[in-house]
């Protein structure tokens, strides 16, 4: 497994300090880059079940990210992210389940740095199923986008470590290198689909049973990176045609299992609203 190649970045990392955790900067709005929340958008609604899968066909380009003339995603701070690895070590096994828990065990300086995005997802699918239960075309595709945009964002391994620039391990400029231009480059090479919609039993409580598995892939996302850099002499196109080599399989892996689990939440969203008639 790729991801057994590299715990030795992570190990080598120094615990937080208040001192550090003060030093932790706003890393771009969103845990990946346009293109990439773009297509894990459209290739959901190839997952969907054929009850709900051509409503989503139908008005696919009023979906406000998908729209031709879509605005660029407006910044957001450091919300879309959730430190976890500053709270406990893998497998994070006794993180708090809800922020009013996990602000009175760490404190509500430690919680807002680290992020919110297991919350804005839980958020997030609530204001999906309240949408789907008024039959509101329109909120239903905005609030499917902005859903889709979160459980994308927690299928970034950056998205869930301090060490989300790679600002620990000398590898500075990391998350747009990985999150945005490594997408960018690969463009046509970047092809991935996602497995069918399935019913998410506890949609909260799965958030928290997936972060250990995206977060191991941190380490690995480190190492590889670190061999790309080997004998360059900057972030060219050669770099990202070694990253896209080294790098690519797991983040079309990583992406595969974005759409699957976007597709997951609509489909579930839908039921919980008791499976409403959509035009």
């Amino acid at each position: 497994m790729i991801h057994c190649l590299a715990t030795a970045a992570r190990r080598a990392a120094p615990s937080l300090t208040a001192a550090a955790l003060l030093a932790l900067a706003a890393p771009p709005a969103r845990a990946w880059g346009p293109i990439v929340h773009q297509r894990v958008t459209s290739e959901a609604i190839e997952t969907l079940p054929k009850g709900l899968r051509p409503f989503y066909k139908a008005h696919r380009l009023e979906i406000p990210s998908l729209a031709v003339d879509a605005a660029p995603p407006t910044e957001e701070g450091p919300d879309r992210r959730f430190a976890v690895d500053h709270f406990l070590p893998f497998p994070f096994a006794d993180i708090p389940h809800t922020e009013a828990a996990l602000k009175a065990k760490y404190g509500e300086e430690a919680a807002a740095k680290a992020g919110r995005l297991p919350w804005l997802i839980e958020e997030a699918y609530g204001h999906l199923v309240d949408a789907f239960r008024s039959g509101d075309k329109a909120k239903i595709l905005e609030e499917s986008d902005v859903l889709s945009g979160y459980v994308a964002d927690i299928h970034n391994p950056l998205a869930l470590t301090e060490n989300f620039d790679g600002q620990k391990t000398e590898q500075h400029g990391l998350w747009v290198r990985v999150t945005t231009k490594l997408p960018e480059a690969m463009d046509k090479k970047l092809n991935f689909g996602g497995q069918a919609a399935r019913l998410v039993d506890d949609p909260k409580g799965y958030v928290f049973a997936l972060m250990p598995r995206v977060f191991i892939w941190v380490d690995n996302l480190l190492y590889l990176e670190e061999l790309a850099r080997r004998g360059q002499s900057g972030y060219t196109e050669i770099y990202y045609d070694t990253m896209t080599d080294k790098v690519g399989p797991l983040l079309k892996e990583r992406l595969v299992e974005a759409t699957t689990d976007v597709g997951s939440y609509w489909y579930t969203a839908w039921t919980a609203a008791g499976r409403p008639d959509l035009k």
